[in-house]
């Protein structure tokens, strides 16, 4: 939602463009990386809502104090915490996800909630760019607010503990209390994280930084025009995430016992539907072309981005179980949210250097000769590599 009113926060906040202005977007994933390596190892402790309240709520009381931000630090400074609140979900999604659902419909249950998380990041520019241009662009930040509080309240009262461990560690302390017996219980150690899925999130998020470049200086259209194409972008989730989940489940519905191995498929797929968005959205992007073909290229893209995440996860959470999912995926969330948080850095040099064209496809470039033989390599050897750790190895 803060990327179509970077230009007002900048001149109120005496920010510079490009390089600065960058950072007050991505600065937020930042906080998003770091997180994870506290909150998740904590959910295997305390459990996941606990974890998940308190989170919000640190969350909750800093993007609020970013709508009364006076000075650049401030600003700077108030994202950063509150992507640290904020990372929550992103830490335990994993662990929830497994705890909740079988083996054979895991694919289904990441599809549902990431038809949700993959809404954020193409719906919010479009509300920021209309709440930018009709109020003050604090309404952004206050808005959001309010919205958690409802989140919020509602969790207060519905949201239950699902982590097994926690579960009956609590009964087993009210047994303790009766009996006086003692039980004992252990604790995941965190492993390492998948730089493939790493990799594509940071090009997802310096993507959305091209979007004003597009449509606002090649299409000249204005602002809030401009951000309705995110939903190009939404619908490609969308069309991803249904062709997805029967990819991922389907060799466990025919088999009384899986491997991990089975998820990888879909990543094969992604590696060849990613870099053909790049490359059409990068050079469709000129006013002699209708600006529908470079919206089809970011529908391309998207559906060979979510078909990579959901396959990697998938992945993770198989190779770890329920028990340790989410401390297993707080180093991979870390990897790709530091990338979310770098590549959109550098990208004003980048596309200024080598034009919306040519930058899209050297993208395109080093998508493929990662996004390819990346999946062949675990489907061959991922048994092998796992093998070197006690609990699997990403």
């Amino acid at each position: 939602m803060v990327t179509p009113a970077l230009d007002q926060i900048g001149a109120e906040l005496n920010i510079p463009k490009s390089f600065m202005q960058a950072l007050v977007m991505s600065i937020f994933l930042l906080g998003y990386a770091q997180g994870p390596f506290v909150l998740a190892p904590l959910s295997e402790i305390y459990g996941r809502v606990c974890v998940l309240q308190y989170a919000n709520l640190i969350y909750l009381a800093f993007n609020t104090a970013c709508g009364f931000c006076t000075s650049r630090s401030q600003m700077l400074a108030f994202r950063f915490l509150s992507g640290i609140g904020g990372s929550a979900p992103q830490a335990l999604c994993n662990g929830v996800i497994a705890d909740v659902w079988t083996k054979e419909e895991l694919g289904k249950g990441q599809t549902i909630y990431g038809m949700l998380t993959f809404l954020g990041p193409t719906v919010a520019p479009i509300v920021g760019a209309y709440i930018a241009q009709r109020v003050s662009w604090r309404w952004i930040f206050w808005s959001t607010s309010l919205f958690d509080v409802a989140v919020q309240v509602t969790a207060f009262f519905f949201l239950r503990e699902t982590y097994a461990p926690h579960i009956l560690a609590r009964r087993a302390a009210r047994l303790r209390k009766r009996t006086r017996t003692v039980v004992t219980r252990t604790i995941a150690p965190i492993q390492a994280p998948s730089v493939y899925r790493a990799f594509l999130y940071g090009v997802m998020y310096l993507l959305l930084s091209t979007f004003d470049r597009v449509w606002q200086d090649i299409y000249g259209m204005s602002k809030t025009t401009s951000s309705l194409h995110y939903l190009s972008l939404c619908l490609g989730f969308m069309i991803g995430l249904q062709i997805s989940h029967p990819l991922i489940d389907g060799k466990y519905y025919n088999s009384d016992q899986g491997v991990p191995e089975w998820r990888i498929p879909p990543m094969l797929l992604s590696g060849l539907l990613t870099p053909l968005g790049l490359f059409l959205y990068g050079w469709a992007a000129r006013p002699s072309i209708h600006w529908l073909v470079p919206d089809l290229g970011c529908v391309l893209l998207a559906a060979g981005l979510i078909l990579a995440f959901q396959a990697a996860q998938a992945y993770v959470t198989d190779a770890y179980g329920a028990r340790h999912a989410a401390s297993a995926a707080a180093v991979g969330a870390f990897l790709r949210t530091m990338c979310g948080f770098s590549f959109p850095l550098f990208a004003p040099a980048m596309y200024d250097a080598l034009g919306v064209a040519w930058g899209n496809s050297l993208l395109a470039c080093l998508t493929l000769a990662l996004a390819v033989p990346t999946p062949v390599l675990l489907w061959f050897y991922g048994e092998r590599i796992r093998g070197c750790s006690k609990l699997g190895l990403v």
